[in-house]
């Protein structure tokens, strides 16, 4: 029966995606195909010189995965997380967690956890927001503010008004130049983690290690070529990580700061999260699923298109003005007339009816995306013959003149 009743909830999901665009989540968990796969969205976001969020996502996803298989290490062993780890399991008991089925919590415990975490992020989002708009105005106001108020980021840890003034966008704080061609640092959360041994806490503690010190730690404390801080509003920033991988935690303190190693990153990756997919994500649709030319592509053709319509309006008028006989050749310029308003409709469209890319085109999987793709297909074909049949024509009717 419950066989039955996931295939039939398989076919219900494979029948809904016919009719609409895929989501955000549907995207990140790999199960859409190109040309709006998680692939192509890196891509999207690595030529807006972006793509940190999303490696951070993917990271933060890897270390989750990475906690779950050591709290299903320790049932398998035969212990309760209770008696491995009390330190996280009253962490989790009064604060909640997103493994709290995982660990032996009400099977609910991480759905209370998921809510309030995302209240809080509502709650910090307003609260930046606001100190955002108070240190505006002390700037616009005050003298000598920035000189009074500029101090190490060390300081203090998740003080707003502390903070020097920053970008208030993830998508606007990028350092790097975007480029269009560097692939190299596609990195991936594998959905089963590869290992040789059983997980401990030391790993744990250097999988969070690795991603305070590349994408939390604030820039210019870390000389590191993979250092890539990404922006966080003030009240999730992190500032400092006090534990060490190479030194096993003793103090009362280390071992209440592990406590937190699991969930340390989870409000910042729900941050993230929204943040794509309100922001960048819309545009990824916009870009992949209604039209296939990217942007260097479309520039290439507005640029061409230009030239060889003007090379076309220069021929036409040349044979009106000579008044070259017979006048049945003035057709011939639906040829640069075709070529022109072809390449200046895809520009505009960000569509090409016949090639994807000027380099190589690229196989459309996605069912819905196909027929979209494929109906804009057609009205641009019938718009430039439309175009070019009317200029023709217009050429080919006015009166030659010899001059």
């Amino acid at each position: 029966m419950d066989d039955e009743q996931n295939r039939q909830q398989q076919e219900d999901w494979l029948n809904s995606r016919k009719n609409r665009l895929p989501s955000f989540t549907e995207v990140l968990s790999r199960r859409t195909r190109p040309p709006v796969d998680l692939f192509m969205f890196y891509i999207f976001l690595q030529r807006e010189g972006a793509e940190d969020i999303l490696d951070f996502w993917l990271d933060v996803q890897q270390h989750e995965n990475l906690c779950r298989a050591y709290f299903k290490d320790v049932r398998k062993s035969g212990r309760t997380i209770k008696e491995d780890w009390p330190q996280y399991w009253e962490y989790a008991r009064r604060r909640g967690s997103i493994y709290g089925t995982v660990v032996g919590l009400q099977p609910n415990a991480a759905k209370r956890s998921m809510t309030s975490t995302s209240d809080a992020i509502n709650d910090q989002e307003k609260n930046a927001n606001a100190a955002e708009e108070r240190r505006s105005a002390q700037r616009s106001t005050t003298p000598g503010y920035e000189k009074e108020h500029i101090s190490s980021p060390l300081t203090a840890m998740n003080t707003p008004d502390a903070d020097p003034p920053r970008s208030t966008t993830p998508f606007s704080l990028s350092r790097r130049t975007p480029t269009l061609f560097n692939l190299k640092r596609a990195s991936r959360a594998p959905t089963v983690i590869p290992r040789s041994a059983a997980i401990n806490r030391m790993d744990l503690i250097a999988s969070a290690e690795r991603i305070f010190f590349r994408y939390l730690s604030p820039a210019g404390t870390v000389d590191s070529p993979e250092n890539h801080e990404i922006y966080l509003p003030p009240a999730l920033r992190i500032q400092t990580f006090p534990l060490s991988s190479t030194q096993e935690p003793k103090s009362q303190g280390d071992l209440n700061m592990l406590a937190h190693i699991p969930d340390m990153f989870h409000a910042q990756k729900e941050y993230c999260f929204r943040a794509m997919e309100q922001d960048a994500f819309p545009r990824f649709l916009r870009s992949k699923a209604f039209g296939n030319l990217t942007p260097m592509s479309a520039l290439v053709r507005l640029v061409v298109g230009l030239v060889v319509l003007w090379i076309g309006l220069s021929a036409g008028f040349s044979l009106i003005f000579l008044d070259v006989q017979p006048k049945s050749k003035r057709f011939f310029l639906f040829i640069p007339f075709a070529f022109a308003i072809l390449f200046l409709i895809s520009h505009q469209y960000e569509l090409d009816p016949i090639l994807s890319t000027p380099f190589r085109t690229l196989t459309i999987r996605e069912p819905y995306v196909k027929r979209l793709l494929l109906g804009r297909a057609i009205w641009v074909t019938t718009l430039v013959s439309t175009c070019v049949v009317a200029l023709t024509f217009l050429f080919w009717a006015v009166p030659g003149h010899r001059l």
